[in-house]
């Protein structure tokens, strides 16, 4: 299991209600992504302040590479005038408080459920 982290700047002048439009276009082409676990949208606050971006989690970086390709990275560039910067990292340990589980992953991204501590 993966996690892809992208992060873009923001066109000048767009607010949150702005950024929110613009994030809701996309919700059919990932509800439809199948391989897609997991997105969450964002938007910086403070000194982070006209970064957007989303935490992505995947079952790999070749599924998150698929789904995000030249055409995707184009589109980015098309909305906001720049290309979004993307970084993978190993998804090791889930803690889900929402849900009351704690997951950990093997090297192969298969889940291995635990009890909370």
């Amino acid at each position: 299991m993966i996690i892809e982290l992208v992060t873009f700047e923001s066109p000048a002048g767009w607010d949150r209600a702005r950024v929110l439009a613009d994030a809701e276009t996309t919700i059919p082409k990932w509800t439809a992504n199948r391989e897609l676990v997991r997105k969450h949208f964002m938007l910086g606050i403070g000194e982070a302040e006209g970064t957007g971006g989303g935490i992505y989690v995947w079952p790999s970086v070749e599924a998150a590479q698929r789904a995000h390709d030249d055409a995707w990275r184009e589109g980015v560039k098309r909305r906001t005038g720049g290309y979004p910067t993307i970084r993978y990292f190993d998804l090791m340990l889930l803690i889900d408080n929402e849900h009351d589980r704690v997951t950990a992953f093997d090297a192969d991204g298969q889940p291995r459920e635990r009890l909370p501590a």
